[in-house]
């Protein structure tokens, strides 16, 4: 008679548990799927100054007119010059330079420009040093016609939106993407955010460039390490916080309300 025969069944009800457990932690990593989560609930990453901005760079904004932003902009260490937004562009919120260089309207602070970047670094590595991932190179980087659920996801690879992507939970989930390479979606493309899920809780840290599709649409906080490009129509509900430039193209920007 084998060992595990013997067991009671609740010792059998145990083990069969465990080994389920450890069989989708070993074979998700390995095909790109889900493992064994946390039970508490994530954090939001803390953008701290960088967060009352739509847009925010440290060498430049670029734009094809017309763009329309709701909320602040601005750029930094780089001169206000390579702010190229116009005024009218800018719905509501402000535009911020670190000189007398810029569209006429801006307002020059460079010490507020110069926390909301150190706070826009700050906020990247918080969200890249995230532990413990949900999820582990998800559809080997293509997250198309899927619905993703709450949590921390992980790519050692791109991560491409070819057809739409859906984002579904309640008011306070919080889902923090970790790219290690590029993000792009496809034109006419969108994310959606469906259930009481909010721009406000949504993060795309990406380590590569960023690139949103021709009239796509695109939703939470992207953390990007070098540039991100909005091809000419796309939109964002959510904030373009880059650490080198951030292209527009008649685009529209609106910060999430919190």
């Amino acid at each position: 008679m084998s060992t595990f025969t013997q067991l009671s069944p609740s010792r059998k009800r145990l083990l069969g548990a465990l080994l389920a457990v450890a069989m989708v932690g070993v074979g998700s990593i390995g095909v790109g799927g889900a493992v064994a989560a946390e039970t508490a609930p994530r954090a939001a990453v803390d953008l701290g100054e960088a967060g009352t901005f739509a847009v925010l760079s440290k060498s430049g904004i670029t734009d094809v007119y017309a763009s329309a932003v709701s909320g602040n902009v601005g750029s930094s260490p780089i001169t206000g010059a390579a702010i190229h937004l116009t005024c009218p562009e800018v719905l509501t919120g402000t535009i911020y330079s670190v000189d007398a260089e810029g569209p006429s309207c801006k307002v020059t602070d460079d010490t507020y420009l110069t926390t909301a970047v150190s706070d826009l670094e700050l906020a990247y590595t918080d969200a890249a040093g995230r532990t413990t991932p949900d999820f582990i190179n998800l559809g080997a980087g293509e997250i198309g016609g899927l619905t993703l659920t709450p949590g921390l996801y992980k790519w050692g690879t791109d991560v491409n939106i070819s057809t739409d992507v859906t984002l579904t939970g309640s008011s306070t989930d919080v889902f923090i993407f970790q790219i290690s390479k590029d993000l792009q979606q496809a034109s006419a493309q969108n994310v959606i955010l469906a259930g009481d899920a909010q721009a406000k809780n949504v993060f795309w840290q990406v380590a590569g460039s960023v690139a949103i599709g021709t009239t796509a649409h695109f939703e939470g906080t992207i953390l990007s390490q070098t540039m991100i490009a909005m091809k000419t129509g796309a939109s964002i509900n959510g904030r373009l916080l880059a650490q080198t430039a951030v292209t527009l193209q008649s685009n529209t920007v609106t910060a999430p309300v919190e």
